[in-house]
């Protein structure tokens, strides 16, 4: 599986400068800065009624340079003449990210298990290409439906007649079923058609650069429509692709205004996210790989943790008594900031985090997003 990061602001803006319908999606600047550039990624923009701008930023969690800071690429994008106009004298009034499995045809597990079926993005129906996937989610809820529908029914009049629906129980002498008839009919639906015609990209972009994957891109969808007789397959965690900081600059990001852009704390509270303070913290180190945030990811990676994290939820904070040094700090983990995102799970040096199931009720509490 590959994945994608996304980070997404909600704003009010004055009704006169509204475009309702307006629709903009942007690659290059500031995720690709040559045409060879090997990061994944863009932007979108939307405006949206009855005065809403939805606007965000994408970047796949297979790039190479530590020091990127997704949430500050995605402030200093919004300072373009060109994205900037579009928040003159509006309001930020949400924020948040999650995590998008950007893997395609190529990373769809089995889609059937008794008692279930794995549907939308649960499954990884989403089209990178076209950073959509609602439609094939609906697409495969009613595949589901009709599959599992004709699954209970399978039998005849007997078994109608005991179904859960006319008894209002589930019998014990009932057989618990696979229906595989579910992935059979996906098989056979335009939604594998459509993933199957863009299978390569993201690859393409991976292994070539921008302007190459562009090319691809071109070919694949609008004139081989995916018939050519080849797979570039994904076959490296995201979390492998970090490179060492050895071998990049540390970038310089600007400061925030308040105004268009702004410090994560300060977004982050737009996002609502709130966890009780005395449950059980939800992000745990794996006890096997309790030496990497001090040994690998600080040492060799620069604690790539307190960039790409969209919440601030992992710091590096000096020890007292410490001389100073990188070797001196150790690892705080915020996970009250957590909005549940799951990057960490995947893009951490050697995935050391344990990813687990916080109390019902916490995390973000996303209104408008």
């Amino acid at each position: 599986q590959s994945y994608g990061l996304g980070i997404k602001e909600v704003w009010e803006i004055p009704e006169e400068n509204h475009e309702p319908g307006f629709v903009q999606h942007t690659l290059g600047y500031p995720l690709q800065s040559s045409l060879l550039d090997k990061t994944f990624g863009g932007t979108f923009l939307y405006h949206q009624k009855p005065n809403l701008v939805l606007v965000g930023l994408v970047i796949g969690l297979d790039y190479a340079n530590p020091y990127i800071n997704p949430y500050q690429e995605f402030q200093r994008w919004k300072t373009h003449p060109d994205i900037r106009k579009h928040f003159e004298g509006g309001t930020c009034i949400s924020y948040g990210a999650r995590v998008l499995n950007e893997g395609g045809l190529h990373a769809l597990p089995k889609l059937t298990f008794p008692g279930g079926v794995l549907i939308g993005c649960s499954a990884g129906f989403l089209n990178s290409v076209k950073i959509k996937g609602s439609h094939t989610a609906i697409k495969s809820g009613m595949i589901a439906a009709e599959s599992v529908f004709e699954a209970l029914v399978d039998g005849g009049e007997s078994a109608a007649e005991s179904a859960v629906a006319v008894t209002g129980e589930i019998s014990s002498d009932e057989v618990v079923k696979e229906v595989t008839s579910y992935e059979e009919q996906m098989n056979k639906s335009w939604v594998h058609e459509e993933l199957y015609e863009v299978r390569n990209t993201h690859e393409a972009f991976a292994r070539w650069g921008l302007l190459p994957g562009l090319m691809y891109t071109g070919l694949a969808t609008h004139i081989t429509k995916g018939r050519e007789p080849w797979t570039l397959s994904h076959e490296e965690r995201d979390a492998n692709k970090t490179q060492p900081a050895d071998q990049f600059k540390p970038i310089q990001y600007p400061t925030p205004d308040g105004i268009i852009t702004f410090d994560l704390l300060t977004n982050l509270q737009r996002s609502g996210t709130y966890h009780e303070d005395d449950q059980p913290a939800h992000l745990r180190i794996k006890s096997e790989l309790s030496d990497i945030p001090e040994s690998v990811s600080m040492q060799i990676y620069a604690a790539p943790e307190q960039r790409f994290c969209p919440a601030g939820v992992y710091e590096y904070v000096e020890e007292e008594g410490s001389t100073g040094g990188s070797g001196d700090k150790k690892l705080v983990i915020n996970a009250q900031n957590c909005v549940h995102c799951k990057c960490c799970s995947i893009k951490m040096p050697h995935e050391y985090i344990n990813w687990t199931v916080p109390e019902g009720g916490g995390g973000p509490q996303y209104q408008v997003m």
